[in-house]
């Protein structure tokens, strides 16, 4: 059975000892796929991602003529052993001007935008469309860029977003296309002029909207010869735009390639374990033999813990990890560390009463403050849900999440979304242009809403965690979390160690009708 389009998640009311697996991560898998369809011969990817987004990229390639072999994974359900046989940097023709190839990309911001580059590497007509909200999202650097690169892209509403046409490096046109182009051109609200003439193979690129344009054009940079110029906000120190670079450098040219869990969808466990107060004991726990965290931290207790987190550094989100452990910008684990090494080596014992005091005293000085592009990626939306009932105010006594400008394009409009759906809740979020002000709440403050998740997975799956500590959160549209997590629920719901054993319910009429398990929790 499907998700009920109403469901209620109830509260944990004990500890709860799981370790989790996560599918792979998302970024990675598209990535991934643009780059295999690429290479020459034959390239397995493993533990790749097998949601909404991912099998829309998939489907884009089979239906350009790609051979994609999709088998199951034991491992995890929601991943997939996927094999790409590449033509060596050959894109297959689309179709003539009057029948394009068409691809639908859905609402899959990765798939619109890789694979718009991707096939300027091709020949002949192509037709980019997705759902009304891909409609809506930004395109226009992207498309600029491709233009400056000597490609012909027409949106078709004249505003540079999709649908799009899209034509191959060697159906540019000519040059009475292009005047007569130029002829529509001055009536359009946004130029969408058509270059013809030869690449100049090279281009400037802004990030400031989104830097999956970026990405989209290092993916296909190198078949297609391409020197490309970022700019933007940030450019040089994009975590996004790092993961794609660094996947470059190390994707085999055939062979196998391991996908990592993804880590924001981790840090909706990390989160869970946080906010219900599973952790045992002062400090939190800390695996063992990751990089960057001192050995004289302790293991105190590993209640909700993510089997496999991420260590690599592609993945901006794996710093929910230690933000999750300490508060808003603790990133220094040094300053704490220095301070027991100093206390053992006077003879003091530092007991968990002492670990405590310290990390007060630490969480006090932070200045909570979290960004966006500094600090988290896409698990900002977590910590920003979990704010509330969490201590990370700091000495100011509120957190701010800054930088959230991106968000506001993306699934939905993020910021007003947070915001509204937080403050139905009892919380007071102080909205001022691209910053988040959460200030926590008292215990019993807080009460259930019916949450809009706006046909947003990560809106969906932020509230869930937040319905694990807060009574009466029940939530609309579930079934949108298959975009990325489609059995996310169901690990909710699993008995520990692999879920958290939470209840669900179905709700009609304002009323539990019926609790959910098993494949009433999958999202398809």
């Amino acid at each position: 059975m499907a998700l009920p389009d109403l469901i209620e998640i109830v509260p944990l009311t004990a500890p709860v000892r799981a370790e989790i697996t996560v599918p792979g991560s998302k970024s990675i898998t598209n990535r991934a796929l643009i780059l295999a369809a690429l290479a020459e011969g034959e390239t397995v990817l493993k533990g790749a991602l097998w949601s909404e987004d991912t099998q829309i990229m998939t489907e884009c390639l089979q239906e350009l003529g790609f051979m994609v072999n999709v088998e199951a994974d034991p491992a995890e359900p929601c991943n997939r052993t996927i094999t790409v046989y590449g033509n060596g940097g050959a894109v297959p023709a689309g179709g003539p001007e009057a029948q394009p190839l068409e691809l639908f990309v859905g609402n899959a911001g990765t798939a619109a935008r890789f694979l718009a580059p991707f096939l300027c590497l091709g020949s002949g007509v192509y037709r980019l469309s997705g759902v009304p909200r891909m409609h809506e999202r930004p395109q226009a650097a992207l498309f600029v860029a491709l233009r400056e690169l000597g490609y012909r892209v027409e949106s078709e509403n004249g505003n540079d977003k999709l649908p799009v046409k899209i034509w191959g490096g060697s159906s540019r046109g000519n040059e009475a296309q292009t005047k007569k182009t130029e002829s529509r051109k001055q009536k359009a609200e946004i130029s969408q002029s058509l270059l013809t003439s030869a690449a100049t193979q090279r281009c400037q690129v802004s990030i400031a909207e989104s830097s999956q344009f970026a990405s989209a054009l290092l993916l296909s940079a190198k078949v297609g010869g391409w020197q490309i110029e970022i700019v933007g906000e940030n450019a040089e120190e994009s975590p996004y735009v790092a993961m794609t670079t660094k996947l470059i450098e190390a994707f085999p040219q055939g062979g196998e390639f391991q996908i990592e869990p993804d880590a924001s969808s981790g840090s909706y466990f990390w989160a869970a374990g946080l906010i219900t107060e599973s952790i045992q004991g002062n400090l939190p726990y800390l695996p063992e033999g990751k990089p960057n965290i001192p050995g004289n931290w302790t293991n105190i207790a590993k209640n909700i813990s993510v089997k496999c987190w991420p260590n690599s550094g592609w993945q901006i989100d794996e710093r929910f990890l230690r933000f999750r452990l300490v508060g808003s910008l603790l990133n220094d684990f040094e300053t704490i560390s220095k301070r027991l090494d100093e206390l053992e080596k006077l003879g003091k014992g530092v007991d968990d009463d002492l670990r405590l005091k310290i990390r007060q005293e630490v969480m006090e000085a932070s200045k909570g403050e979290v960004s966006r592009s500094r600090d988290l990626g896409d698990s900002i939306m977590t910590a920003i849900a979990v704010a509330p009932v969490t201590y990370w105010a700091g000495k100011r006594g509120f957190t701010s999440f800054t930088d959230l400008g991106r968000l506001r394009v993306q699934e939905c409009e993020r910021v007003v979304a947070l915001r509204t759906e937080l403050t139905k809740c009892g919380a007071k979020v102080v909205e001022e242009g691209d910053t988040l002000t959460v200030h926590p709440s008292k215990l019993g403050a807080l009460h259930g809403a019916e949450i809009e998740t706006y046909n947003d997975h990560r809106m969906a799956m932020c509230f869930a965690v937040l319905g694990l500590k807060v009574p009466g959160i029940k939530l609309k549209n579930p079934a949108c979390v298959k975009k990325t997590f489609p059995n996310f629920f169901q690990k909710l719901a699993a008995p520990p160690p692999h879920g958290l054993g939470a209840e669900i319910w179905e709700i009609k009429n304002g009323q539990r009708t019926r609790r959910l398990n098993g494949d009433d929790l999958f999202a398809d």
